[in-house]
């Protein structure tokens, strides 16, 4: 069971999605208007510049829709690696009872919508689509959650937050292993012998954001040269940052009353400045500050706010325009089925294997929560906009009809879900 202090920082991080999933929405909207309105013909050029640079030989030039999917978003990928692994190693799956029904929920919430994507979608052109409908967009989720109050209960938040955390790991594989192209295995060699480096510097304590930063770099452009979608390499250096501190709390409370006390000793009232004691003693504090404080802990709350606010609001409005003027150019077979596994085989699926998980006596309902509850949030898990837009531009490469298509399946399948539970929710609110 989480302590306070982990509840109260959940608490933040909910109302930190929550707003970020507003502002989503707002972009989202306004992606919409602005693809359908008589500047549309803008939207789609701003979509496409182009820009870059040239060293050399050397040259790096691709539209803004790209730079966006590829190299914006492997900072939200790298945001999610440092979350999963927090989970996985201090959070609420570090444990195999705490880990067993979210983990349930989301391969329930992965194989199912998947089943119904394939019977809805039996054709070659179509089927590649498989891996739009697994994953759930955690900040619209939490923000629908956001607006029914107190009345669901914070281990219903914990519930989806986990599973939501286990679907973007199952969707991360999916990407590398399904969704990479033809792949030069030689740069996945320069790129997995950085990323040992990093490995063994995090064994041995050592840590420099410099290191990640010019490492993370490279990485990322050997993997776009790979063939692999640059995106993993995000998830791969996230997990290479240390989760330790330096110097424990203990330690640290020691050195501040000693610093705190020096400070003290060396003030003069009739002087304005600090004294040269006084700001070694402060640079010292600053130094012990940073000591005792988790490297991925303190990366991952610096980035959450940039990523929340700015990037997956960018990404939104590059991707989320699409017209429904050109109607007859839309495959409807793929919209329905879309629609169908978001609401129905997202559902099913969280509520079947959690269902088999409890009465199996592996693991239990959440804390104050019921059967409605735990239904309601599996409609709300059919809620999959970041993740379900950027596999569609991956299974569709070169085929705008169809990722406009997946778009509107998306966008129509994750608000019919998003209904469904907060009908259920709130008919459990009533009662």
């Amino acid at each position: 069971m989480p302590n306070k202090l982990n509840l109260n920082s959940f608490q933040s991080f909910i109302k930190l999605e929550s707003f970020a999933g507003v502002l989503l929405s707002i972009t989202t909207i306004i992606a919409l208007l602005w693809a359908n309105s008589m500047f549309s013909a803008n939207y789609f050029n701003f979509q496409n510049v182009e820009f870059g640079f040239t060293v050399g030989s050397f040259s790096l030039i691709k539209p803004l829709y790209l730079w966006v999917n590829d190299g914006l978003m492997a900072i939200f990928f790298f945001v999610i690696g440092l979350e999963i692994k927090r989970e996985l190693l201090i959070g609420e799956l570090n444990t195999m009872r705490s880990a067993t029904l979210p983990v349930l929920g989301a391969i329930g919430g992965i194989v199912v919508p998947i089943l119904f994507f394939l019977a809805f979608n039996k054709e070659q052109a179509t089927a590649n689509g498989w891996g739009i409908p697994i994953a759930t967009d955690i900040a619209f989720s939490l923000a629908i959650i956001k607006t029914l109050g107190k009345k669901v209960p914070l281990s219903l938040k914990l519930f989806l937050t986990a599973f939501a955390i286990v679907d973007d790991i199952g969707a991360v594989l999916i990407i590398a292993i399904f969704y990479s192209s033809t792949i030069y295995w030689y740069y996945v060699f320069i790129a997995l012998t950085l990323l040992a480096v990093l490995f063994i510097l995090s064994y041995k304590g050592i840590f420099s954001r410099t290191i990640i930063l010019v490492f993370g770099a490279i990485i990322w452009l050997l993997f776009l040269k790979s063939g692999l979608h640059p995106t993993i390499a995000g998830i791969l250096v996230a997990l290479s940052v240390p989760i330790r501190q330096k110097v424990d709390l203990k330690l640290y409370t020691k050195k501040l009353k000693e610093i705190s006390n020096n400070i003290f000793a060396a003030n003069k009232e009739d002087e304005l400045l600090l004294s040269d004691k006084q700001i070694n003693e402060i640079n010292k504090l600053e130094d012990w500050t940073l000591r005792v404080q988790s490297p991925l802990q303190q990366l991952e709350h610096q980035l959450h706010g940039f990523v929340a606010f700015f990037i997956i609001p960018v990404f939104a409005l590059i991707n989320a325009g699409v017209t429904f003027e050109s109607s007859g150019n839309l495959n409807i077979q793929l919209i329905i089925g879309l629609v169908v596994s978001l609401v129905f085989g997202k559902s099913i699926g969280i509520s079947l294997f959690a269902f088999i998980g409890i009465k199996s006596g592996l693991t239990e309902l959440p804390k104050d929560a019921t059967w409605q509850d735990v239904i309601g949030i599996a409609f709300i898990a059919g809620v999959g906009f970041t993740m379900s837009i950027f596999i569609a531009g991956l299974a569709f490469l070169n085929k705008p009809e169809l990722i406009s298509s997946s778009k509107i399946g998306i966008i129509i399948g994750s608000a019919i879900a998003a209904i469904i539970g907060v009908i259920l929710l709130q008919l459990k609110k009533k009662k």
